[in-house]
C-alpha cells in the first residue's frame, strides 16, 4: 500500500479488499491535520484522561505511550495514540500559548520568535505603501524596555538617524494628516521646535544649538543666559551667520557684525562679564544697528586689529557705519570706518552710549559725522586714533548729544577736509581737549556753535583744533576755546 507525498494520506490499491479501513484511515489522518489546533506544546508524557480529538505536541524527552515521538502531533482516537511526524513548514495553534508555532525541519518554534529581516513593509491594522514603509493605526503605542532578568538592560532608546547633516530626523504631530508640530534635527543638527497653524507656514518657536547647548527663541526671545564668565564671539569674511560664533574658523564663526550684536543683545544677560566680538582681518561691508538696554553690568566691544585698524574694515554704503541707540553701551576698538552716500562712521542716537576703547582709523563718510551724538547720545574717547578721511565734520553733537574727547593723540592723514572740525547745535557738547594732534593737518572751519551748542576745548585756544578756517558762533553757540591760566597746550602739526 502506498501514501501520499506530504500527509502520508493511505492510498486504496486496486482490487483492495475492505477498501472502507484504508479509506477510513486516511480520513482519521486529515482530521488529526488539518487546521490542527492542539492543546499545548510542553507535555513529554501523556495526559492521564484526555477526550477523543485531543491533540499534543510532544515535547523533547518523551515517555510512556508518547515515548519516540518527540516533536510528533499527537492525538488520541478511538481510545489510542495516533501520531503525525511534521515536516518543515507545517503550522499550528497552540491554545495554552495563544501563538502559532512553525516547525523549521528541527524543532516547533513560537512564531512570535521568528526573526523579519529585509521585510518589504510592514502595516498594522492598516495598509503601508512605498513611502511609508511601517505603518500602525492603533490608540496607543508602546515600546517598553526588557528588564535585566529576561536579558535586556531595563532601557528604552527610540532613534531616528538621518544620512547627512543637511537632511531632517524629526517627529511630526498632524491634524488629520496635517502637520501642526514638529521637532528635531531639521536641515542641520541644531535641534529645533516648530508649530504650524495650517501645515504649510512654520513657525520656529526654540532652537537649541548644537555645540553650546544655548537656547534661541527666534519669535519672543525667550530667557536670556546669564554669563557666568567673559564670552567672545569671532566674525570672519569667510563665516557663516548660521554658526554659532564661538568658534573662530570659517564653519564656527560668524559672516557679519549684525548677526554677533543680535545674538548678544537678543539671547545675553551680562551679569558682569564682558563680550568680546572680534572681527578677523578683512573687509565687512554692513552697517551695524545697536539699540536698547543690555541685562548686566558688562561690556560689549567690537574689537578688530588695535595695532592696524586699517586691516579690519567696515565699508557701508548709505547708512551710519555704527549706529548705538536707545539706552544701549557699545564699545569699539580697532576698526577704520567710512560711508558713501549718507551716514556717519560712528552715531550714538536717543540715548546710546559709544565708548572707543582702542585705537581706531576713521576714513571718509557722506554722513554728518566721523562722530555724531544726536539725541543725548554720547560718544566718549581717551585714545589714540587716525583720521584718515574727510566729513561734513570730525565730532558733531546737536539736541543735547555729547562728543567727550579727552586725551590721547590724534593723527591727521592726507589733510582731509571739513566743512568744521567741530560742530555743536541745540544744546549739544563737543569737547576737545588735553589731545595732541599730529599729522598733516586739516582744512575748514576749525568749530562752529550755534543754537546754544557748546564747542569746549578747555582753554586750548581758538587755533587748537585743525583747519584752516577760523571758528564761529552764532544763536547762542558758545566756543570756550580761549586759553585761560595754567590751561595745557598741545602741538598741533599743520
Amino acid at each position: 500500500m502506498t501514501d501520499t507525498a506530504n500527509l502520508a494520506l493511505p492510498l486504496i490499491e486496486a482490487g483492495q479488499a475492505q477498501k472502507h479501513v484504508t479509506h477510513n484511515e486516511a480520513l482519521r489522518i486529515l482530521d488529526a491535520a488539518i487546521q490542527i489546533a492542539v492543546r499545548d506544546r510542553n507535555r513529554s508524557t501523556p495526559p492521564a484522561a484526555p477526550a477523543d480529538g485531543d491533540r499534543h505536541l510532544v515535547a523533547a524527552a518523551a515517555s510512556g505511550a508518547w515515548s519516540g515521538k518527540d516533536n510528533a502531533i499527537a492525538t488520541f482516537q478511538n481510545n489510542a495514540w495516533a501520531f503525525l511526524q511534521p515536516r518543515a513548514g507545517w503550522c499550528v495553534w497552540s491554545i495554552a500559548d495563544e501563538a502559532m508555532i512553525v516547525f523549521d525541519g528541527t524543532r516547533w518554534r513560537d512564531i512570535r520568535s521568528l526573526v523579519l529581516d529585509n521585510v518589504v513593509r510592514l502595516g498594522v491594522n492598516t495598509s503601508a505603501d512605498s513611502w511609508n514603509k511601517l505603518c500602525a493605526k492603533s490608540d496607543a503605542v508602546l515600546f517598553a524596555a526588557i528588564d535585566p532578568g529576561s536579558g535586556g538592560s531595563g532601557d528604552v532608546r527610540l532613534q531616528l538617524s538621518k544620512q547627512n547633516t543637511g537632511n531632517t530626523a524629526s517627529v511630526l504631530f498632524a491634524n488629520n494628516y496635517s502637520g501642526r508640530a514638529e521637532f528635531g534635527l531639521a536641515g542641520d543638527d541644531d535641534f529645533r521646535f516648530k508649530v504650524s497653524p495650517d501645515g504649510a507656514t512654520w513657525i520656529e518657536a526654540l532652537v537649541i544649538e548644537r555645540s553650546t547647548g544655548r537656547l534661541r527663541f527666534p519669535v519672543n526671545g525667550g530667557p536670556r543666559e546669564v554669563l557666568s564668565a567673559d564670552r567672545s564671539y569671532f566674525v570672519r569674511p569667510d563665516g557663516n551667520d548660521g554658526n554659532s560664533g564661538l568658534v573662530n574658523n570659517a564653519s564656527g564663526a560668524f559672516r557679519t557684525v549684525q548677526r554677533a550684536i543680535d545674538v548678544v543683545w537678543g539671547s545675553l544677560d551680562l551679569a558682569r562679564f564682558n563680550v568680546t566680538i572680534q572681527l578677523a582681518a578683512g573687509s565687512y561691508n554692513g552697517g551695524v544697528q545697536v539699540s536698547g538696554f543690555l541685562p548686566g553690568r558688562g561690556t560689549v566691544t567690537i574689537r578688530g586689529d588695535t595695532a592696524t585698524p586699517g586691516n579690519v574694515t567696515l565699508a557701508v554704503a548709505g547708512a551710519h557705519a555704527i549706529a548705538v541707540s536707545h539706552g544701549a553701551v557699545l564699545a569699539l576698538a580697532g576698526l577704520k570706518l567710512s560711508t558713501t552716500g549718507s551716514g556717519a562712521g560712528v552715531a550714538a542716537l536717543t540715548g546710546g552710549l559709544v565708548m572707543l576703547s582702542g585705537a581706531m582709523d576713521f576714513g571718509a563718510v557722506a554722513g554728518p559725522a566721523h562722530l555724531h551724538a544726536d539725541s543725548g547720545g554720547k560718544i566718549i574717547a581717551a585714545v589714540n586714533y587716525t583720521i584718515s578721511g574727510a566729513a561734513a565734520a570730525h565730532a558733531a553733537a546737536s539736541n543735547t548729544g555729547m562728543v567727550q574727547v579727552t586725551g590721547g593723540t590724534l593723527t591727521l592723514v592726507g589733510t582731509p577736509a571739513f566743512t568744521n572740525f567741530a560742530a555743536a547745535s541745540l544744546l549739544g557738547l563737543v569737547q576737545i581737549s588735553g589731545v595732541s594732534f599730529a599729522g598733516s593737518g586739516a582744512t575748514g572751519v576749525r568749530y562752529r556753535a550755534s543754537g546754544n551748542g557748546v564747542v569746549n576745548c578747555s582753554g586750548g585756544g581758538a587755533n587748537y583744533l585743525p583747519g584752516n578756517a577760523a571758528g564761529t558762533t552764532a544763536t547762542g553757540g558758545l566756543s570756550a576755546v580761549a586759553a585761560v591760566a595754567g590751561a595745557r597746550h598741545h602741538r598741533r602739526v599743520v
